[in-house]
């Protein structure tokens, strides 16, 4: 599998340059606007659809249909997608937290001092979640329509869970349930396991689609 995620990365490498240059240019049009916590999360978020770009880029040159026929197995393949999904995740949550530590004291939107950076280093965790959770939702959607014809059921599945999540938390006020410091504290702290078991429902399901998939035709 090492050779699966190697090569998602070298094929992504020429698209680096371009990537930091929109980290750059969201640097000057987020935390000046919102804050450097909405630009975490969103160059995190930004970087994991690369994940979608590592598809791309197998089904240009038949990638898929050459790997079917020498011995890696189909399990190697789907979960190469979701390390190299972490990969970027983690790359974009911590370029996120550099470029917008930065830009946050440039333009005085973060203090210098260890409470403002422990709480952007729980923004980044948290960040890193979101980043995960929203770039599974689009794997087994490119394994079952392609690349290009799950790019827009990709973007979908992105807002999907931001409006599952709104509609959930607009439910838990009608009813009264308010989020105090301490639940917010156990939300933050368990959703690393709940990013895990999200994202392996996402393997399997990912997975049980390509395992019946015929690729060599």
């Amino acid at each position: 599998m090492k050779s699966l995620i190697l090569k998602d990365l070298y094929n992504i490498s020429h698209n680096a340059k371009s990537m930091l240059f929109m980290l750059l240019v969201f640097v000057i049009v987020i935390i000046p606007m919102y804050s450097v916590e909405a630009y975490i999360i969103t160059s995190g978020i930004l970087c994991s659809m690369m994940v979608i770009t590592t598809f791309s880029f197998d089904e240009r040159s038949d990638w898929t249909k050459y790997a079917m026929v020498t011995p890696i197995s189909r399990k190697d393949l789907v979960a190469s997608k979701f390390v190299v999904l972490l990969i970027f995740s983690a790359f974009g949550v911590v370029s996120g937290l550099i470029l917008g530590f930065a830009g946050g004291l440039i333009t005085k939107k973060v203090v210098l001092d260890l409470t403002s950076i422990a709480s952007l280093l729980v923004i980044t965790v948290v960040g890193m979640m979101i980043a995960v959770i929203f770039g599974s939702i689009s794997i087994p959607l490119m394994f079952k329509f392609g690349a290009e014809k799950a790019r827009m059921l990709s973007l979908i599945s992105f807002l999907l869970p931001v409006a599952v999540c709104f509609v959930v938390y607009q439910v838990l006020v009608m009813f009264g349930v308010s989020f105090t410091d301490s639940s917010v504290f156990v939300l933050l702290c368990s959703s690393p396991m709940i990013a895990a078991i999200w994202n392996f429902v996402m393997y399997k399901i990912s997975y049980t689609i390509f395992s019946r998939k015929e690729v060599l035709h």
